[in-house]
């Protein structure tokens, strides 16, 4: 099994600035769609979690830029656990340029830290990383 979680996304008109290369916001997005994604196929009782009181903070993004992209350029972001604490995660993103030919090239890097909790909105209080979404993350784990 891959160390990582793969989000495939081919970049669009709308995703790129008057000059032709991505718009660098977009990076973000991925990274909260790949993140989404991950939910969705590897820990979908975190979804009916997130329905109920869990509330999944984003504390810090960043995301460092190696070379440009371009409309119809093919990525994979691919999706690791860097850190895991009591309350909070911490996720590595590799963003990788998929070559027609196979050929791949690492064409920016990023960091999402998240944090748990619980609670109604004007009393949310830090909560325990929950037990399946730990299961989830193991084999991704650098």
């Amino acid at each position: 099994m891959s160390k990582y979680f793969e989000y495939t996304h081919t970049v669009g008109f709308e995703e790129t600035n008057i000059v032709g290369n991505v718009y660098y916001v977009n990076y973000l997005r991925w990274q909260g769609r790949c993140r989404e994604m991950f939910l969705k196929e590897r820990a979908p009782e975190v979804l009916t979690d997130l329905r109920d009181d869990l509330k999944l903070f984003t504390l810090k993004v960043d995301c460092e830029f190696f070379t440009e992209i371009t409309a119809f350029d093919e990525l994979s972001i691919r999706m690791r656990l860097v850190d895991l604490a009591q309350t909070q995660v911490e996720f590595g993103f590799d963003y990788v340029l998929l070559d027609a030919g196979g050929a791949e090239t690492l064409v920016a890097r990023g960091r999402q830290r998240v944090a748990c909790m619980r609670g109604p909105n004007t009393r949310t209080v830090p909560a325990r990383v929950p037990e399946s979404l730990v299961r989830a993350l193991k084999p991704y784990a650098s």
